[in-house]
């Protein structure tokens, strides 16, 4: 776990690209012009004083963020999209493509009861702070004025941060926002920090509220884990935990799923598969990974409770499916592979041929996947047509005997398949 070892604004100076840096002072200036105290706040400054790499920043005001955000469209152009109610706003600058900086104004939040969203109201720097996750969370870095660069720790975050510690602010936090139980352990995985005992005590009397969770707000929680480089990890500590089955009943973690994530992605990265588009996100190969051995009933129950998007829940399961059914895989002709496999989602197929072992069964996907799916007939409908066969059923029969012959060898050359389709049309 490295210390903080360089300036805050050297830091800064170092991790934004000249671009970002100049925007930075642009806001910065325009803040302090007006005489709003202005900070870059949480996950940001946590990562600068790792001295890992920042791209996204969210800047908070001690005051009326939405006032600052049209000023600088004023003057800077581009258009601003304000949400009153929360302080907030995005300023799409023109040359942005759709990118938004987004700025709050400080705030405090009270939660009327336990996994409640929270109730807003206007407040003060240390307010703002209060009402975040950990004291890791809490870092400050004010930027108007004379105040560039100046860092802001009133909750001894840099101390927990130096320990390697994720820390919760008070005794009600997990009660208040039963998804910090997912945070804790993504931030304690990915960094090689530790729960603070204290914090790990406060674990159990949270656990009945992840229950009550609304599906998105858990599904998000799940979603940023499995879209992290140690997601195994993280999905083995929530085990331990015991923070998955108050989630699902069918949420489960063991060894066969830990090797199944190591090798999906060993065998992912060395791209032993070519010619398969990429996939929407790691996460969406990670939930494959994790719930490839669910029966489908299982499945089905777990999307009435996640409410996963289409695309992932039809690719889940295809892909449960075909991993039960390995066998008719094998002892088969290419063409039979082909039709047993045609038709189900490319990602399902992919990501079972990621988690088997070597094989026949797994050879049959790999060719299917970057050979056989693209095997065609020369002849076509047009072709068919002029040699005087009406439009209809026979058309569909006679292209699939003929891609068959391709597939399993019958014929090799456009001759060879002229030679068939004679005979197929005197039938």
């Amino acid at each position: 776990m490295p210390d903080v070892l360089i300036h805050p604004e050297f830091n800064l100076e170092r991790s934004l690209s000249a671009q970002m840096l100049t925007l930075l002072r642009i806001v910065a200036d325009a803040a302090g012009t007006r005489q709003l105290p202005l900070y870059l706040v949480g996950g940001f400054v946590r990562d600068l004083m790792l001295d890992i790499p920042a791209a996204d920043f969210d800047l908070v005001v001690e005051g009326d963020a939405i006032a600052l955000a049209k000023a600088l469209a004023a003057e800077y152009g581009g258009r601003v999209t304000g949400h009153v109610r929360f302080g907030t706003a995005q300023w799409f600058r023109p040359d942005s493509d759709g990118h938004a900086l987004d700025f709050s104004s400080t705030r405090s939040e009270i939660y009327k009861h336990p996994g409640a969203l929270p109730t807003v109201k206007p407040g003060r720097l240390r307010d703002d702070l209060v009402r975040r996750d950990f004291t890791i969370n809490t870092l400050a870095l004010r930027l108007d004025g004379a105040h560039w660069g100046e860092l802001h720790d009133e909750l001894d975050g840099l101390n927990d941060l130096k320990g390697g510690l994720v820390r919760v602010l008070h005794s009600h936090s997990f009660l208040d926002d039963p998804t910090r139980l997912f945070r804790a352990v993504r931030y304690e995985q990915r960094y090689g920090f530790r729960i603070a005992p204290e914090t790990l005590m406060l674990i159990p009397p949270a656990r009945p509220l992840v229950g009550s969770l609304s599906a998105e707000r858990i599904r998000h929680e799940l979603d940023l884990i499995l879209d992290e480089e140690k997601a195994a990890a993280m999905l083995k500590r929530l085990a331990e935990l015991d923070l998955l089955q108050p989630v699902h009943p069918a949420l489960a973690w063991n060894d066969q799923k830990r090797k199944r994530f190591i090798n999906g992605w060993r065998t992912e990265r060395n791209r032993n598969i070519k010619t398969v588009p990429p996939f929407a996100g790691r996460n969406f190969l990670n939930w494959h990974f994790w719930l490839l051995d669910l029966p489908l009933n299982g499945i089905e129950s777990l999307e009435q409770r996640l409410h996963f998007h289409a695309k992932l829940q039809g690719s889940l399961l295809a892909a449960s499916a075909l991993f039960t059914d390995l066998l008719s895989l094998t002892n088969i002709k290419p063409s039979q592979c082909v039709a047993r496999l045609e038709g189900l989602p490319l990602s399902a197929v992919y990501v079972v041929c990621l988690s088997v072992p070597d094989g026949e069964a797994r050879q049959n996907l790999i060719n299917y996947l970057e050979t056989w799916r693209h095997v065609k007939p020369k002849t076509n409908g047009y072709h068919l047509q002029k040699l005087g066969l009406p439009p209809g059923p026979h058309y569909q029969k006679v292209l699939s005997r003929l891609r068959q012959a391709w597939l399993d060898g019958e014929v090799g050359t456009e001759g060879e398949e002229t030679k068939l389709l004679e005979k197929l049309m005197k039938m």
